[in-house]
C-alpha cells in the first residue's frame, strides 16, 4: 500500500477540524488519551489507492481532510463508484479483517488511523466510542437508502443538486460559520466521476451544471470551485423534503 506517514507528533485532538463529527466526538479526556496512544496519520496523494478490496486491513481511520471514493469491481471487470468518504467519515469495519471496497484518494487525503485490534478492544471498554460508531453506521445506512432513491427516481438536475448539497452541507458543518447562508467549496470529483457516480452521461452532467449556474443556484469559478449563495435554494433543487432527508 503506497502512502506517506505524516510526522505530526501528537496534535491536540481539541484542535482537530473533524473533532465534533468524528468517531471520537463523545470521548472524554481520558478516552482521547487512550485513542492517542494507538493513532497515527497517513497521507495520500490524489489518485493513490488507500486499500484494495479484499486486502487485509489492519487499521480503521477517520478522514481528516480530503475526499476518497469507494469503488466495487464486478467479476467482468466493470467498476462502479458506490460511495464517497468526506471529512469525519469512518473507514474500515471493526471485526472485519478485509477491505470491502477499493478506497481511492480523489484529492490529497489525510487520515487519522487507529491500529485495529487495540481499537476493537477500546470499543469494549469505552462506550462513547461504540455509541458514536453505531450512530455513524446508522447515518450511513440512511444515506445509502437516500442514494437508492436518488439513483432510481430523481431527475438529472435533482441528482446533480443532491450531490452538491451533500458536499456543501458537510463543508458547512465543518466550518464555524457560513457567510450569509452560503458556502464555498472545491468539488472533489471531475465531471466524468460525477457522471459515473450518478449514473449519468458526461454531457448531461455538464449541461445540468451549466443550467444550475445559469439559474443562479450556484456560481462556478473554473471547473472545480463552487459557490452556493443559499443552501436553502440548493436544497429546493434536490427534490427532497424541507428537512433535507438524510443528506448530512
Amino acid at each position: 500500500m503506497s502512502h506517506h506517514d505524516l510526522k505530526l507528533g501528537s496534535p491536540n485532538c481539541g484542535d482537530c477540524p473533524i473533532r465534533h463529527r468524528a468517531v471520537c466526538a463523545r470521548c472524554e479526556t481520558d478516552e482521547l488519551a487512550q485513542l492517542d496512544a494507538i493513532k497515527y496519520y497517513r497521507s495520500f496523494q490524489a489518485g493513490q489507492t488507500v486499500i484494495w478490496s479484499g486486502d487485509r486491513m489492519d487499521f480503521v481511520a477517520s478522514v481528516v481532510t480530503g475526499i476518497a471514493t469507494l469503488t466495487q469491481t464486478m467479476e467482468d471487470g466493470r467498476r462502479q463508484m458506490v460511495g464517497l468518504l468526506l471529512p469525519s467519515d469512518f473507514v474500515g469495519r471493526p471485526g472485519r479483517s478485509q477491505a470491502a471496497y477499493d478506497v481511492t484518494a480523489t484529492t490529497d487525503l489525510v487520515m487519522c488511523c487507529f491500529r485495529k485490534k487495540p481499537f476493537e478492544e477500546l470499543m469494549g471498554s469505552t462506550p462513547h466510542i461504540a455509541q458514536r460508531l453505531l450512530e455513524m453506521t446508522l447515518d450511513e445506512l440512511d444515506a445509502a437508502r437516500e442514494w437508492m432513491l436518488l439513483l432510481g427516481r430523481k431527475t438529472a438536475r435533482e441528482k446533480i443538486a443532491s450531490l452538491l448539497a451533500i458536499i456543501a452541507r458537510r463543508d458547512a458543518s465543518l466550518k464555524s460559520s457560513v457567510t450569509k447562508g452560503g458556502v464555498k467549496f472545491d468539488l472533489p470529483l471531475t465531471r466524468e466521476e460525477m457522471a459515473d457516480y450518478l449514473g449519468l452521461t458526461l454531457e448531461t452532467v455538464s449541461r445540468q451544471m451549466s443550467a444550475l449556474k445559469r439559474d443562479g443556484v450556484i456560481e462556478l469559478e473554473g471547473k472545480r470551485h463552487v459557490i452556493v449563495g443559499s443552501l436553502d435554494r440548493l436544497m429546493e433543487e434536490t427534490g427532497d423534503d424541507s428537512d433535507g432527508g438524510a443528506l448530512v
